[in-house]
């Protein structure tokens, strides 16, 4: 009998069950809903996962479209620094457990619970070192109702009502589907993912693909990665695919291939985008540095969900749309996480604007480096109305990746668009030498990167503003303190005067700001101190242009007006909507 027939026979037998036939000491849990544990993703550590972590994961998967449910078996190994009688991995409670053996010996019941999300493993004799614990589980995992900003499974169909399917877990967790440490630091080294799908579907994953076996209905892709990945960006993504692929040499004489798994109705569109994923490729080899995983592979799924930066398997699902500027935003922004988000990972999500900000301002600059200045600052023109400013990028404090993105607990969108003008900002400040080196260095953790000299890494603001004192040789904590650390955006002062007017800045907790300002008086500019207000001289007919060439990430009135316009717009529509109902 196949797993897929087993399934459904088990289903019938047991009426609204979603478990596969179970071991005989099998632990029944409350599969109605996620708990709030597994709702989140990083925060404060677990006292049971302190000092734990897990080198090594094997992981079988097998997907049943028609259920909406899987089979798991995650062979995890982990390492403790102490003796340790009870520690936990993070599962989503939704899921049967079925089994667990620690170091090939069966555990019994009484020695495993997952009540909240939080498997917690306790044992008659402590262990200490590198130890194997294998789990085997099934269930229906959360089913995502708006990935990827909702995680979880994503069952869709494709127009010719094939399964297409792909997870996306960024906001929740890698626990939504695989035993893991949802926090920042749970990243694997090393990676096994089996993936058993109908044999008329393909799955797609990280790292590279070692085997496709078929047994029965069934066809395994098994993939297997090497290298750190962040735990939310392992996916599965499975669905009627065509493959294209070539070899790509590298500015830095590597070679590693490029992959594009796509709906085999959008061949065309695929291959257009694909012919622009080499001219992406090098910027980002001229700008940051060589690409970090071409040991794997540079690859692109499409997804129903718009998109996640899923290592080596970026997920794309804006449907092959083109911008002014000529490219796809989406691919493009989601090849900049490879280094702004799995090359660098930040150590907490408090500092997620160092994957975000980065990333988001990667697409004013390939702007930049396609059609020249002015396209770039209409691409960070775009990206200024979007500014909310409620509160600080970085709150110091240790927080999920819920918190970070919830516009009403924390930063929000804040994280893209104000991140890339901070640092667009930043480098008008500071040049580019010292910002391209403060950068690739926070990426790579050295100035001269080259392909097999770096590791993945982590890091958080406190180091890339160590970076940016140390590349410039000057102390420039008031810019970070202003634009990172607290919500409001400096703001200019124009007092006028008998002969011209009087320049300052006002700044939140009157922090001292000694930003420069350049002038454009009747078309000639001049730079002006502000460290302390500056008085300059203006005839009545002069022509007065403030910061000409928009250097300044800055308090403007006309933009706070038309967001106030737009949110008046926004209510009104809704106000009729309701009314209309």
């Amino acid at each position: 009998m196949t797993a897929i027939s087993a399934f459904a026979l088990s289903t019938t037998l047991m009426g609204c069950s979603t478990s596969a036939p179970v071991a005989n000491d099998a632990v029944k849990m409350d599969t109605s809903k996620t708990s709030e544990y597994s709702l989140k993703s990083g925060g404060p550590l677990s006292q049971h996962q302190s000092g734990l972590s897990m080198p090594k994961a094997d992981l079988s998967f097998t997907i049943l479209p028609d259920h909406k449910a899987i089979i798991g078996h995650a062979v995890l190994t982990l390492t403790t620094v102490k003796p340790t009688s009870t520690f936990s991995v993070d599962l989503d409670r939704v899921f049967n457990i079925n089994g667990i053996e620690l170091n090939g010996k069966p555990l019994s019941k009484s020695q495993y619970q997952n009540t909240n999300g939080e498997l917690v493993i306790t044992l008659t004799k402590p262990v200490q070192g590198m130890f194997t614990l294998d789990i085997q589980y099934d269930g229906k995992p959360r089913q995502a109702v708006r990935a990827p900003w909702d995680g979880g499974f994503d069952w869709k169909q494709t127009e010719q009502g094939k399964h297409w399917i792909a997870t996306a877990v960024q906001g929740e967790g890698c626990d939504l589907f695989w035993p893991c440490i949802d926090q920042p630091h749970g990243e694997v080294a090393q990676m096994d993912i089996r993936i058993s799908v109908p044999y008329d579907l393909v799955a797609a994953s990280n790292g590279v693909l070692q085997s496709v076996t078929k047994n029965g209905d069934l066809t395994t892709y098994h993939w297997q990665t090497s290298s750190l990945h962040n735990t939310y960006a392992i996916a599965l993504n499975i669905g009627p695919y065509g493959l294209l692929e070539e070899q790509y040499t590298s500015l830095y004489g590597n070679q590693y291939p490029i992959q594009f798994y796509h709906l085999k109705e959008n061949q065309e569109q695929a291959q257009t985008l694909f012919d622009e994923i080499p001219t992406m490729i090098e910027f980002f080899e001229k700008v940051i540095g060589p690409y970090p995983f071409a040991n794997e592979k540079m690859g692109v799924v499409e997804t129903p969900h718009l998109g996640m930066e899923h290592q080596t398997i970026n997920a794309y699902g804006n449907k092959y749309r083109k911008d002014e500027f000529g490219y796809d935003w989406l691919l493009h922004h989601e090849f900049a996480h490879e280094w702004f988000g799995n090359q660098l990972t930040n150590n907490d999500w408090d500092h997620m604007w160092l994957h975000e900000g980065f990333g988001t301002y990667m697409q004013p600059l390939y702007t930049q480096y396609l059609h020249g200045d002015i396209a770039y600052k209409a691409h960070l023109y775009k990206q200024r109305v979007n500014l909310v400013n409620k509160y600080p990028i970085v709150s110091n404090r240790s927080l999920s990746v819920e918190e970070v993105y919830d516009s009403e607990t924390g930063p929000g969108g804040d994280i893209y668009s104000k991140g890339s003008l901070i640092l667009h900002t930043l480098r008008e400040l500071i040049g580019d030498d010292a910002f391209f080196a403060a950068t690739r260095q926070l990426v790579y953790g050295t100035t001269d990167p080259k392909p097999g000299n770096f590791a993945p890494r982590f890091s958080d603001t406190n180091e890339f503003i160590s970076l940016v004192n140390h590349h410039t040789g000057k102390d420039l904590s008031w810019f970070f303190d202003v634009y990172l650390f607290q919500a409001s955006l400096p703001e200019l002062i124009i007092e006028p005067t008998e002969t011209g007017m009087t320049l300052s800045w006002l700044v939140e907790n009157n922090k001292p700001f000694p930003m420069p300002l350049e002038v454009s008086i009747n078309g000639e500019i001049k730079t002006y101190d502000l460290t302390d207000p500056k008085s300059i001289k203006i005839h009545p007919t002069d022509v007065v242009i403030f910061d000409p060439h928009s250097k300044v990430l800055r308090h403007l009135p006309h933009i706070e007006r038309y967001r106030e316009y737009l949110q008046a717009q926004r209510e009104a529509f809704m106000k009729k909507q309701k009314n209309n109902n």
